[in-house]
């Protein structure tokens, strides 16, 4: 791998924090270019009460100097503000009381049974802290450096909502990528077609007050990436492999196509594949069936990824499961949530998938510095 990661940190703990290793040096970075994705991140109808506890601010660690990248691993902090009310349930030094808002009784969907009985706790917070979405707030920051260096690169990637429970939008997509996500963060749904927008919005407060949750479709696009990225050489290295991988890490994400998909088991050959063509004096392609992949490579159009997120696992209305302390039956334990949180993972996605490209990138065009990089890229032309 060109590019890795790390990230540390418990909902309620102290601090996120992350490392990334293998960006080449003298990519400009500053914080407001981590910023701004991170508050796209806590955006979305349906969304709970923790977005307007955490700001979300914040901290270059390592890795950057007046503003450019050193080509060393850049490490990033975030503070939780919520931490100061968890303190005595979360802090790190031993205590000799019994601990405040255990969790006995685990709620259907989540890690909560499956971590106890994996890591042998006693208390399941020890399996919500880490298991909770609280730590893509980490990833996303982290791929906002991915997101700025394959900006310089001339690449551009974005998302929208496609459908929220039994809503569905029909509007089709007429916005280039570079211009999506200034057009889809418009909606509290990150959906494209408004009159599908104010559908979704309706399911969501409905689901809410019924005490429920809605899961969705969201698909991210990228554009401007150059022909060969990935390789049909071995399994791994097929593109769609590290994408799936990484979209599907994300948490609640139950399903991850790349252009067709799912749809392209329903047509013929003739209606599933692109046919090539001539345009100019280069070769192209009539359509992109194929989502922007074929063989495990790039082709130069625009990726498609798209991913079906299911409904939170936590629900005020609490489905049945069981108190392990008696063994008897219980409603399962309440956590904080939210009704929905498909326009978050959009976003959230979107980061995922950047920081596959720019390894991609990486691997194929190298370089210790963007200075070494850059005349690479614009000097392949396959």
């Amino acid at each position: 791998m060109s590019l890795r990661f790390l990230t540390a940190g418990e909902s309620h703990g102290k601090a996120l924090c992350g490392i990334l290793e293998g960006l080449p040096a003298g990519l400009e970075l500053a914080v407001s270019d981590i910023q701004g994705e991170l508050a796209r991140r806590k955006r979305g109808h349906g969304r709970g009460n923790r977005q307007k506890i955490e700001t979300d601010q914040v901290e270059i660690l390592s890795g950057v100097r007046h503003g450019h990248t050193l080509g060393s691993p850049i490490a990033l902090l975030i503070n939780n503000l919520d931490f100061k009310n968890w303190q005595g349930i979360m802090g790190s030094e031993p205590t000799d009381g019994g601990v405040a808002r255990r969790v006995d009784i685990p709620r259907p969907g989540h890690a909560d049974l499956v971590g106890r009985q994996k890591y042998g706790f006693d208390d399941m917070r020890d399996v919500l802290e880490r298991s909770s979405a609280r730590e893509t707030a980490m990833r996303v920051a982290l791929a906002s450096v991915a997101r700025k260096f394959l900006a310089s690169c001339g690449v551009s990637v974005a998302s929208r909502v496609t459908a929220i429970g039994p809503e569905e939008a029909t509007a089709d997509l007429h916005s280039p990528v570079s211009k999506l996500n200034a057009l889809a963060d418009q909606s509290p749904v990150r959906c494209t077609d408004a009159t599908a927008s104010s559908r979704m919005v309706a399911a969501i407060d409905a689901a809410k007050a019924a005490g429920d949750t809605l899961g969705g479709v969201f698909e991210v696009l990228a554009e401007g990436l150059p022909i060969g990225l990935g390789s049909y050489v071995q399994w791994d290295r097929r593109l769609e492999a590290p994408l799936s991988a990484a979209v599907m890490s994300l948490n609640a994400i139950k399903g991850v196509e790349i252009g067709l998909g799912f749809e392209a088991a329903r047509r013929p050959g003739s209606e599933a594949h692109d046919a090539i063509i001539v345009k100019g004096r280069r070769l192209s392609y009539a359509s992109n069936r194929s989502g922007g992949i074929d063989g495990g490579i790039t082709t130069g159009q625009t990726l498609v990824v798209r991913a079906a997120m299911k409904p939170l696992a936590t629900l005020m209305k609490p489905l049945q499961s069981v108190d392990l302390r008696t063994m008897r039956p219980a409603k399962a334990h309440i956590e904080r949530s939210d009704a929905c949180a498909v326009p978050s993972a959009a976003v959230i996605a979107e980061s995922l998938v950047c920081l596959v490209l720019a390894d991609a990138m990486l691997a194929k065009f190298g370089g210790d510095s963007m200075k070494e990089l850059l005349p690479r890229l614009r000097a392949w032309n396959p």
